[in-house]
């Protein structure tokens, strides 16, 4: 007997009487979960000889079932599920075959059948949400009491000389992963920041990691050429050279870090200047040049400045994402950090490079954390996940600046959700990163906007700050912040708290 699809109409979140048979839904959920078996064996098998650390294997399990189970529009079986009680799947990342049983045995017993299988106890039901919390500590070492979801910061370059002052307000306030950015300062200032945090640990008795972020191949304007407090606006033009001898007198142009992507730009391609701030179009590719219009800049009007963030969304950036800059920053700080992250990590290739290396190194199982900040990235984070978690302890940092860039404000939203929900049923920690409490950090005054971005960032496994004269305030403010949000959420799932504004309406 078919199941009587729900009437849905405009509003996607208004849904009229759905109605089906209990034995007819019962089918289905059979169906759907021996599809589910068949097609996550089979993703199974691809992964598995990447699989070198047990502790990851049940998370690869649940994984590739999880994967397997959204290959599917379940929205019509969801509805379906709701008015009889039972779970409409739709917060199983981590327990995706426990998840499935459940629902099927309490419709096996309201259509009187009896079970053929011991229910699932409890502990094996939330074996996910334990494998979880367990690789959250393994890379960023115990939680604090009353807080599950770690804060890291940045570190400016102040804190490797002023005596180890910031890092021990910051690590006293709440801290609990220090950010060392190679992109800035050398060897012996970040050698300094980790041995402030070491003594930070002692004196407090909390646990701070040392977290290093690789450069990575960010591109970024080098030399500009443009008139004195001369600014951009949409539909003026600019070039990028290879040289500045091949510009023009009086036209804007810049040179990059990069000056290979001058080969593999063409005619069409958009790119980004600051980080997104000044979008453009390549209107003609030359092997010495590339001739760009502006698209989007602000009313004002934008200034070229060296050292500003280039993004080529649709052009393969020719550099490997472990550059030999990379290996020279890790060489220095491999013995003194506790993660590594890979920033514009693309290819699961990559991180065996990474991987490689850090075997050379002596250190094999140091933790990693994935940034994804490309399109390649993204597409490819199952890969990327399996081959780093396959071997070490391993994070996902939604790195939203780069990434909003490469995909734009529309998808941003969305991927972020659902980075969240891949890395849950890998039982993998996610990072959530870029402008969280950036106000406050600068100005002392947190708007409304990112106080509300802050606080769904709890869904995360761990939040980062930038840098910024208030930043040990903004860490007292996030501290206090997660656990009030932790008792009201879970990742997905909302947690009944008592409501104590309303309690004597």
């Amino acid at each position: 007997m078919l199941i009587a699809q729900p009437r849905i109409v405009q509003s996607t979140s208004e849904i009229v009487e759905p109605v089906a048979d209990k034995h007819a839904l019962l089918a289905r959920m059979r169906a759907l979960a021996a599809s589910i078996e068949v097609e996550a064996r089979a993703i199974y098998a691809q992964w598995q000889p990447k699989l070198r650390r047990r502790a990851f294997v049940p998370g690869a399990w649940n994984f590739a079932a999880y994967l397997a189970m959204r290959r599917t529009d379940l929205r019509p079986l969801q509805t379906a599920l709701m008015p009889l009680g039972l779970s409409s799947l739709g917060r199983c990342e981590a327990r995706v075959r426990p998840n499935i049983a459940a629902v099927i045995d309490a419709l096996a017993a309201q259509c009187n059948e009896p079970p053929n299988r011991p229910p699932t106890t409890a502990r094996a039901f939330f074996r996910g949400e334990r494998m979880l919390r367990a690789e959250t500590a393994r890379v960023f070492g115990p939680a604090d009491p009353g807080r599950g979801v770690r804060i890291m910061v940045t570190l400016p370059s102040e804190a490797a000389t002023d005596g180890g002052r910031l890092i021990a307000a910051l690590v006293d306030a709440g801290m609990d992963a220090a950010r060392v950015n190679c992109a800035h300062d050398d060897a012996k200032a970040w050698l300094k920041m980790a041995a402030h945090v070491r003594t930070a640990e002692r004196r407090s008795g909390r646990t701070c990691i040392v977290y290093a972020d690789l450069a990575g191949p960010k591109i970024r304007t080098l030399d500009v050429h443009v008139r004195h407090d001369a600014r951009l606006r949409s539909g003026d033009h600019i070039a990028l050279v290879r040289d500045l001898r091949a510009a023009k007198r009086d036209e804007p142009a810049m040179t990059c870090t990069i000056p290979a992507i001058l080969d593999h730009l063409r005619a069409g391609d958009p790119v980004w200047i600051d980080d997104g701030r000044v979008g453009c179009v390549v209107l003609r590719a030359e092997p010495s040049r590339a001739d760009l219009r502006i698209t989007q800049a602000s009313d004002r009007g934008n200034r070229l400045k060296p050292d500003k963030g280039l993004n080529f969304p649709q052009t393969t950036i020719p550099a490997p994402s472990l550059s030999v800059a990379d290996r020279e920053a890790l060489a220095a700080i491999v013995g003194v950090i506790d993660v590594v992250g890979y920033s514009f990590v693309r290819t699961a290739a990559d991180i065996e490079t990474l991987q490689g290396e850090l075997l050379r190194l002596g250190r094999p199982d140091l933790p990693l954390a994935l940034k994804i900040e490309t399109q390649d990235g993204l597409a490819n984070l199952p890969a990327l996940i399996v081959q780093a978690a396959g071997r070490q302890p391993t994070a996902v940092m939604i790195a939203r600046g780069d990434l909003l860039v490469e995909i734009g404000y529309r998808r941003l939203a969305e991927m972020q959700e659902e980075i969240l929900w891949l890395c849950e049923a890998a039982c993998v920690p996610v990072i959530w990163a870029t402008q969280v409490l950036d106000e406050f950090v600068k100005t002392g005054i947190p708007t409304r906007a990112e106080i509300t971005d802050a606080a769904m960032a709890e869904r995360a496994d761990c939040v980062m700050l930038n840098k910024g004269p208030h930043v040990v305030r903004a860490v007292e403010v996030l501290a206090e912040l997660l656990p009030l949000m932790e008792a009201h959420q879970t990742k997905k799932t909302s947690r009944m708290r008592a409501l104590h504004t309303w309690l004597h309406s």
